[in-house]
């Protein structure tokens, strides 16, 4: 991918200033919020059943986050989801802990097949669970034995292209390398610092940001997905550096909100760790 279309992804959304829906878990939801200004981009955070359908109508986009499901949250997602499709806003699904339990793998699932998701963005297991693959999720952690490796580069690739194909959404599958596909290309992304997953909420944060990438991005959506995947690994890289003796996780989190608020193309184009994976 080339440097200026992460960094003109960028510029759409701090230009553009998108209003994003985000239906998102309770342990994650000021953090996300709070990325999502980061960026440039504005939230709201509503799950009401009764509210969910004006405030999608509103905005640009809406991100569907199962972290924390319960019956009315569900209802909210439905909904939301139904006005999103109906209006042709960009759907993102981050289906935490899918095939940890049932309901949260056949909520996912159906929220995939019945609305119009543009983008799914989980861990190797969590998308192995919603596209129907085999996998064994950990919590709302990814399975060892699913981890991106160099060694499974290739065939982690191939699993997201064909994922892209028969969902017609963009997939990005993070982890210690992250992996960003269409149904025709395939991107590895190597940024990122251990320690963002040493707090909650970074997954969750992504997911914010790339509902506000996606719609400014719209017309260019795997750049889009590529970009906010890239900005969020090169925040952690930046918060990680600011890292002295007396800071810990607390510290860690606070660095990376500043990163990200601080984010300009720029320093996207220039830490920024891409390339394409190439079939062998």
């Amino acid at each position: 991918m080339e440097p200026f279309a992460l960094k003109n992804a960028l510029s759409r959304v701090q230009e553009t200033c998108p209003l994003v829906h985000c239906i998102t878990n309770y342990v994650t939801v000021n953090d996300c919020a709070n990325a999502l200004l980061g960026v440039g981009a504005s939230p709201i955070m509503s799950d009401e059943p009764l509210d969910v359908e004006d405030i999608t109508s509103i905005c640009g986009g809406l991100v569907l986050n199962i972290g924390t499901l319960n019956v009315a949250t569900i209802a909210g997602m439905r909904a939301a989801a139904a006005r999103a499709t109906a209006l042709g806003h960009p759907i993102v699904l981050d289906p935490v802990g899918a095939g940890a339990s049932a309901l949260r793998t056949e909520t996912a699932s159906e929220l995939l097949d019945e609305y119009g998701v543009r983008v799914v963005r989980g861990n190797m297991s969590e998308v192995k669970a919603v596209s129907g693959a085999s996998a064994s999720t950990r919590g709302v952690d990814v399975d060892p034995a699913d981890a991106v490796t160099d060694a499974s580069l290739l065939e982690a690739a191939a699993f997201a292209k064909d994922v892209a194909a028969r969902t017609g959404c963009v997939v990005a599958i993070t982890g210690a390398t992250d992996v960003v596909a269409d149904a025709g290309r395939a991107f590895a992304v190597r940024n990122g610092s251990s320690l963002m997953g040493k707090i909650t909420g970074t997954g969750c944060m992504l997911s914010a940001i790339t509902g506000a990438f996606a719609v400014a991005n719209e017309e260019a959506l795997l750049e889009g997905v590529l970009a906010a995947v890239a900005c969020m690994g090169v925040a952690g890289q930046l918060a990680a550096a600011r890292m002295e003796g007396p800071d810990g996780t607390g510290s860690f989190r606070t660095y990376l909100l500043d990163a990200l608020s601080t984010m300009d193309g720029d320093i996207l184009e220039a830490k920024a760790a891409i390339e394409e994976i190439q079939e062998a």
